[in-house]
């Protein structure tokens, strides 16, 4: 498994909109906002905003890899050697990846991030 970079934090939120705001403030882009959780960018670097409602994760730091087959193989290696994790998911934008917990009971998320083509 080679990871490319830690993408993104996900973290918990009460209210979900003044959350965004606060962090598009700070400096961030407003990529993605869904009732339940919303997310931002800072250059590569993400901030994943779950609202109470968001039940896909608990809070959560994303690793991200370059080539999809590496999460496949990641998901497999890392079930076999009894680690805890959920399917794979494919998600609307092209990315896929799967949820995991550490030995202390942290959550991770391995993400494949297609490369992304200029307009």
């Amino acid at each position: 498994m080679k990871l490319k970079r830690i993408g993104h934090v996900a973290i918990r939120v009460e209210d979900l909109d003044r959350a965004a705001q606060f962090y598009q403030n700070l400096g961030m882009d407003l990529v993605w906002k869904d009732p339940d959780w919303a997310y931002l960018k800072a250059g590569d670097d993400g901030l994943a905003l779950l609202s109470a409602a968001y039940e896909q994760a608990e809070p959560h730091f994303g690793f991200v890899f370059g080539d999809r087959a590496e999460v496949d193989a990641a998901y497999e290696q890392l079930k076999a050697e009894g680690v805890h994790v959920t399917p794979v998911h494919e998600h609307r934008d092209g990315t896929a990846s799967f949820y995991g917990r550490d030995p202390d009971g942290n959550w991770f998320e391995y993400l494949y991030e297609p490369v992304a083509v200029p307009a």
